[in-house]
C-alpha cells in the first residue's frame, strides 16, 4: 500500500471522528508514547552538541560503523547483521537524525552532510578509529558525506543498494506534499494517529521484494518508532531534498582513494543499480561493484554472507586484516 493510500486511510478515519485537531493530538501522543515504550533504545544516549544520539555498540576489532537507510533505525542491523561481525569488528550502528532515538537537528537534518558531521562527533566520543564506513540505501549518502568531510580518517566503505547519485524525474507527489505546511501540520498528525500498524508490513514486504521477509523482523524493526511525528517529518525532508545534495556531492567522489565496495541488486526497484552503483563504480577508481541477481533493495538481509564477505574485502583492502 502506498503513502497516499496511507493518508486516504487516515483521513477517512479523521472525517468519522469528526476531525478534531485536538483529539488528534491527544490520540498521536498516545501512540507515540506506546510505540516508545515498545521499541526502547538497544544501545547508549550520547549526548552530543547538546543533541542525543542513539549508538548500538558490540564486538571487538576494527571498527565499523552502520548507518541505516530512510524510516529505519540501528534495529535494521541489529536484527541479523550486527551478530555475524562481533567476532571480528567493534560494531557502531547508529539512529540517524530524527529517526529512531537520535535527535532532528533542526533545518540541516534533511542534509547527509550535517548527519555525518553529527555522528562523527559521536563515533569521536566512542573513540572510533579509522572506521569502516557502511551505509544502506539513504545511508550510503550519508556515508559517502562521512568519507568527503574526513578522508584521511575513513578506511574504507561499503554500500549496500546505496543511493549517492542524482536521478533523472522527481520522486513523485507524496514528498512535496508532505513537505508542505498542509503535509507537516494535518497530514502527519492523521497518520501517527490513525493509520493501522499492520500497513507497516504491507510496506515492509514492498521494501524487501523481491525476497520474502524474515519472519520477525515486521515486530522488531519497530515500525511505530518512525511513525512519530517528529520521525516522519524528518524523514520526509531528508528524502524529498535528497537529490540537489547527492548532485552537489557526486562530482567529488572520485577524489576518494579508500576501498570502496559497493553491493547493489539487480532486481532494486526503490535505488536503480544503474543509476547508482555502476556509475560510481566507473567513475571512482577505487570502487569495487559486486551485482547481486535477483537481489532487491535488503541485500543485508536477502544475503547477509556477501555483505559479510564485502566488509571483510574491504578491510582486507584498507590493511585492517
Amino acid at each position: 500500500m502506498t503513502w497516499v493510500k496511507l493518508l486516504l486511510t487516515a483521513l477517512g478515519v479523521a472525517v468519522l471522528l469528526g476531525g478534531c485537531a485536538a483529539y488528534v493530538d491527544r490520540k498521536a501522543a498516545a501512540r507515540e508514547a506506546a510505540f516508545e515504550a515498545r521499541y526502547p533504545p538497544t544501545g547508549q544516549l550520547l549526548q552530543v552538541n547538546g543533541m542525543t544520539v542513539h549508538a548500538h555498540v558490540e564486538g571487538q576489532g576494527p571498527d565499523l560503523v552502520l548507518l541505516h537507510g530512510a524510516s529505519g533505525n540501528t534495529r535494521d542491523f541489529t536484527f541479523d547483521l550486527v551478530g555475524r561481525l562481533t567476532d571480528r569488528y567493534r560494531v557502531i550502528a547508529f539512529d540517524r537524525p530524527g529517526l529512531g532515538w537520535t535527535d532532528p537537528i533542526g533545518a540541516p537534518t534533511e542534509d547527509p552532510r550535517a548527519q555525518a558531521d553529527l555522528l562523527r562527533a559521536a563515533a569521536d566520543q566512542l573513540g572510533v578509529d579509522d572506521p569502516i564506513v557502511l551505509g544502506h540505501s539513504y545511508g550510503a549518502a550519508v556515508a559517502m558525506a562521512w568519507a568527503l568531510g574526513d578522508p584521511a580518517g575513513t578506511s574504507a566503505l561499503v554500500l549496500l543498494a546505496g543511493a549517492t547519485h542524482p536521478w533523472p524525474g522527481d520522486l513523485g507527489p507524496w514528498y512535496p506534499f508532505i513537505n508542505s505546511d498542509l503535509g507537516r501540520r494535518a497530514a502527519v498528525p492523521l497518520i501517527t494517529a490513525f493509520v493501522p500498524e499492520d500497513r507497516a508490513e504491507e510496506i515492509i514486504a514492498g521494501i524487501f521484494a523481491p525476497q520474502e521477509t524474515p519472519p520477525g523482523y515486521g515486530h522488531y524493526i519497530g515500525a511505530g518508532l518512525s511513525a512519530r511525528r517528529d520521525s516522519l517529518r524528518a524523514n520526509a525532508l531528508q528524502v524529498g531534498n535528497l537529490k540537489p545534495y547527492v548532485a552537489a556531492m557526486a562530482p567529488h567522489y572520485s577524489s576518494l582513494t579508500m576501498p570502496i565496495e559497493l553491493l547493489h541488486g539487480d532486481r532494486d526497484t526503490t535505488v536503480y543499480l544503474d543509476i547508482h552503483a555502476r556509475r560510481m563504480a566507473r567513475e571512482v577508481a577505487s570502487a569495487h561493484l559486486v551485482v547481486m541477481p535477483g537481489m532487491g533493495h535488503m541485500p543485508h538481509h536477502g544475503d547477509p554472507q556477501a555483505v559479510v564477505d564485502a566488509i571483510d574485502r574491504a578491510a582486507a583492502r584498507a590493511g585492517l586484516r
